[in-house]
């Protein structure tokens, strides 16, 4: 093996369900031993009964099991694992477990810590967007006003109305209101501040203009630590319900070639603006043919499979590849294999 690159032969997955079953058929397929981690009501679960080695790390409480840092590193340890899939979720996008990786020589198969924390703060990412020439709704991203309500009234009366308020660390739905007018707007600032609070320990907000009827389109991108990046192609989620994804399909319908190719390379471009390597999806709000970024997720996505069903990959085998430090398998985007038929979940 090259000196450059690392060994993998043993994962631990930080996580479990649906997605712990996923990564360890991926590393059976590639003779990879798996460890597998569970809380007190997991303990009969199918990923405990998959993995290789399966080690206790607490109660039924999240904060306690999948989400103690120190219980994770305390199996790594006893397993002798090399590398840590925190799968989606739990610690998938915690920069300070990721640095922590690469602190004590374990491998984190995802993105590098900044990369995960440039984009897990909404306006920063933005202004990185706004710099790497991707499009951004128009709004107000700044620091100044983010945690001062009454200034930020003041940006909003200068940008007009109907406004998104989103919090600045927000995800998952939570952190987001609508303000159809100026009498409304302090009344749901507030509210949102309340939520994003207690949700995420922040009360920073911005702003940005609200487009009535969107379609939520999400970008697949891969990238590796060469320097290379490429777009998987997109997923459609626009059907929802509070905010909630209730149904992902791929290809996006309705996007012409033309629009297809721009939105896929602003994704590229948005993830080489942090060096991005690893499974990562860029999402964008869609009014016709016109597109904006929203956020990027860090990691892989519940919804993966429908992009494995139109392309024939194995997302995770990408990942892991990439975690040891070898290059994208397809770093040239017109061998993009896809996309073959229509896939739902």
């Amino acid at each position: 093996m090259s000196a450059s690159l690392k060994e993998i032969s043993k994962v631990l997955v930080a996580n479990r369900g649906e997605i712990a079953c996923r990564v360890f058929r991926t590393c059976k397929k590639l003779g990879i031993k798996t460890v597998g981690v569970f809380s007190e009501p997991d303990r009969n679960s199918q990923h405990v009964h998959l993995a290789d080695e399966a080690y206790f790390i607490g109660p039924a409480q999240s904060t306690l099991s999948y989400l103690n840092q120190d219980k994770i590193f305390e199996v790594v340890k006893r397993s002798g694992a090399h590398a840590i899939h925190p799968g989606y979720g739990f610690l998938s996008e915690n920069s300070d477990f990721a640095r922590k990786c690469a602190q004590q020589n374990v491998i984190f198969v995802g993105p590098p810590p900044q990369a995960i924390f440039d984009m897990g703060i909404k306006n920063k990412s933005k202004e990185l967007m706004i710099a790497a020439g991707v499009p951004v709704v128009p709004g107000y991203h700044g620091q100044e006003a983010a945690s001062d309500l009454e200034a930020l009234q003041q940006e909003a009366l200068k940008l007009g109305f109907p406004l998104m308020i989103k919090a600045v660390k927000g995800g998952g739905g939570k952190g987001m209101r609508i303000a159809r007018n100026a009498d409304e707007f302090m009344s749901q600032a507030q509210s949102c501040q309340s939520e994003a609070e207690k949700a995420f320990g922040d009360g920073a907000l911005l702003i940005e203009r609200y487009i009535e009827a969107p379609r939520h389109v999400e970008v697949q991108v891969f990238g590796d630590s060469h320097g290379n990046c490429v777009y998987l192609w997109e997923r459609d989620c626009s059907v929802q319900r509070r905010h909630q994804k209730v149904i992902e399909e791929a290809p996006a319908p309705g996007l012409s070639l033309e629009t297809r190719a721009k939105i896929g390379t602003a994704a590229v471009n948005a993830a080489k603006a942090v060096k991005y390597s690893g499974a990562g999806t860029v999402e964008f709000i869609v009014e016709n043919q016109d597109f904006y970024f929203m956020e990027m997720n860090t990691r892989l996505q519940v919804e993966h499979p429908v992009t494995e069903a139109i392309t024939g990959l194995d997302l995770v085998q990408w990942q892991l590849l990439v975690a040891m430090g070898h290059e994208l398998p397809i770093k040239d985007q017109s061998k993009v294999p896809g996309p073959f038929g229509h896939a739902f979940e």
